[in-house]
C-alpha cells in the first residue's frame, strides 16, 4: 500500500479518527504502551474501526518512517449505509438489487466484481467491517473506476445486512455448491440480493441458514468451482436477463 493511503504516528491517527476520516483498519504494535496509546483507544471507543495488534515487523513492512507503533489505513471512498440505500431505491420506484460479499479478501476479485456490479446496474455492494477486502487504490484500479461511483456499504456483519434486507422485503439468494437448485430455475424479478462467498470457504453456514434460497452454477469440468468474480457476473446477468433489461437495451 502506498504511503499516501496511510496515516502513521499515534497523534496523527488520533486526529484522523476525531476528524471522522474513513479508516479501514488500524494496526497497533503488540506491546505498545503509554498515555497517548490510552488516548487513542479512548477515541476509538464507540467507533467500528477494526484494530489489530501486530508485531512491529508488520508495521515496518508498510513504512520505514517513524510510525510510533501505529498505522491507520485510509479508505479510497466514503462508505454508505445500507439503511439509506434501500429506502432511496424504493422511493425511485425500483426493485433493489444488492450484492453482498462474505469473506472475500482478494482485492482483484473485489475490483472485478464491483466493475460488473456497476455495469449490471446493481444498487450497492456490501462488505463486512472485519475479515474482508476494503476499498484501496488497487481495488479501484481493478474496478476500472467503478468503486468511485458504485455505492459501497461497510456493515457490521453480512449476517446483520441479510436480516435487514429481508425485513425490507428483499429476497436474498446465496450462491453455494451446497445448493440443489440451478441458478436459472429461480425468479429474480422482485427486490433481490445475492450473497457471494470466498472461493475456498464459500458463504458461511450462519449466513446460508438465513438466506431465502441457495442457488448453484453447474460446473461440468474437473475444476470444482468458478472464480468468484466470474460466478458473480453470471448471476448478476441472469437477474437482469429475467428482469427484461437486456431486451430493453437492444
Amino acid at each position: 500500500m502506498k504511503e499516501n493511503e496511510m496515516i502513521f504516528g499515534i497523534r496523527a491517527v488520533i486526529e484522523a479518527v476525531q476528524a471522522g476520516k474513513e479508516i479501514d483498519k488500524i494496526l497497533i504494535k503488540k506491546d505498545i504502551q503509554g498515555e497517548l496509546v490510552r488516548e487513542l483507544f479512548d477515541v476509538l471507543k464507540g467507533t467500528e474501526i477494526p484494530v489489530q495488534r501486530v508485531p512491529v515487523e508488520r508495521l515496518t513492512r508498510h513504512t520505514r518512517k517513524n510510525h510510533q507503533g501505529v498505522i491507520a489505513f485510509i479508505s479510497s471512498i466514503t462508505y454508505q449505509r445500507l439503511e439509506d440505500i434501500i429506502p432511496f431505491v424504493y422511493e425511485q420506484g425500483k426493485n433493489p438489487f444488492i450484492v453482498l460479499l462474505d469473506g472475500i479478501t482478494d482485492v482483484r476479485n473485489f475490483g472485478a466484481i464491483a466493475r460488473t456490479c456497476e455495469c449490471a446496474g446493481v444498487d450497492a455492494i456490501v462488505i463486512p467491517g472485519k475479515g474482508s477486502v476494503t476499498v484501496n487504490a488497487d481495488a479501484v484500479k481493478t474496478s476500472a473506476g467503478a468503486l468511485m461511483t458504485l455505492p459501497v456499504c461497510k456493515e457490521k456483519s453480512i449476517n446483520q445486512a441479510i436480516r435487514y434486507l429481508k425485513e425490507c422485503g428483499v429476497k436474498v439468494f446465496a450462491a453455494s455448491e451446497k445448493a440443489t437448485e440451478n441458478y436459472t430455475n429461480v425468479s429474480y424479478d422482485g427486490p433481490v440480493a445475492i450473497v457471494m462467498g470466498a472461493e475456498d470457504t464459500g458463504v458461511s453456514m450462519d449466513n446460508l441458514r438465513i438466506c431465502d434460497e441457495m442457488v448453484k452454477i453447474p460446473v461440468l469440468g474437473t475444476i470444482q468451482s468458478l472464480n468468484v468474480s466470474v460466478a458473480s457476473s453470471i448471476l448478476m446477468y441472469e437477474v437482469i436477463r429475467q428482469r427484461g433489461f437486456v431486451e430493453a437495451v437492444k
